[in-house]
């Protein structure tokens, strides 16, 4: 009996990608071992310092090292485009282009090093994309889904919040420009903008200080502002969160009872004990 490429995608995504399946719990763990292990890799190299060239004649461990989690990152991206029911979609979503974007530096070192400025430079400049694999352990975080509908829910409160604060900064970047000017480190109106965007998020690197009496007064109204509005967002995403898992408590239901309001990490209905679903 012959069998089909769509049903073997479908096997193949069941067992490998499938988070409801114990294969694919477990496949998802194995790669995110492999993320961490690809970041450790960065830490324990950047901190011996010592430069390493992608040739061919020049083995090290690390280049070694390299190449084997690129391997297995470029197994699962495949596997994950072959298993996907829209390919094309994969590719273009977000974890598709960070799939791609962790594992496209070392081949194209390899196969276009004329288009480098040298080793050094194409080295760092891929450690650093490598260090884009931390975000595959995302995956493995189901209450992320939950944080980023609250912050999608609220996008228009945050919208019209940034949009007022960027505004604001606006306002008083031109007023200190014109208040203490050239003489005082407000020499454009941009630098005068980025003095009051550190100022109004309490950094104050005090690389640009106001000498003015009616400056200092700016900036103290600045500072409370920026102490006043700094709760704002955080607020409008714990709301948004809040109502999001009360909506998830209340749409998991017990396919058996109906029992709602269940707890997110529950597997089984605190009535019946049937399974819940996901």
């Amino acid at each position: 009996m012959s069998i089909s490429v769509s049903s073997v995608r479908r096997k193949t995504y069941r067992l490998l990608f499938d988070p409801n399946t114990r294969s694919g719990r477990r496949f998802e763990g194995l790669c995110g071992l492999f993320a961490l292990l690809s970041v450790l890799i960065i830490f324990v190299e950047s901190g011996l310092g010592t430069q390493y060239h992608l040739t061919f004649d020049e083995w090290h461990l690390f280049v070694w090292l390299e190449l084997f989690v690129t391997v297995v990152f470029t197994l699962e991206y495949f596997l994950r485009l072959f298993s996907w029911a829209n390919p094309a979609k994969y590719v273009f979503s977000f974890w598709g282009l960070i799939d791609l974007a962790t594992i496209l530096p070392l081949y194209v070192m390899w196969l276009w090093p004329e288009i480098s400025i040298n080793y050094v430079f194409a080295w760092r400049a891929m450690r650093a994309i490598r260090v884009l694999r931390v975000l595959k352990l995302l995956r493995f975080m189901p209450s992320l889904r939950v944080f980023w509908k609250a912050i999608y829910s609220a996008r228009h409160q945050l919208i019209l919040f940034y949009s007022f604060i960027a505004i604001v900064m606006v306002v008083f970047g031109s007023l200190m420009y014109l208040i203490e000017g050239p003489t005082y480190g407000f020499t454009t109106l941009n630098a005068s903008v980025y003095w009051a965007i550190v100022t109004v998020t309490t950094v104050g690197y005090g690389d640009i200080t106001p000498h003015t009496p009616l400056g200092r007064i700016v900036a103290s109204v600045l500072i409370l502002i920026g102490y006043s509005v700094i709760a704002i967002p955080t607020g409008l995403i714990t709301t948004h969160m809040s109502a999001a898992f009360q909506n998830r408590q209340q749409q998991r239901k017990c396919p058996s009872c109906q029992q709602a309001s269940h707890e997110h990490s529950a597997r089984f209905c605190n009535r019946c004990g049937s399974e819940l679903p996901d």
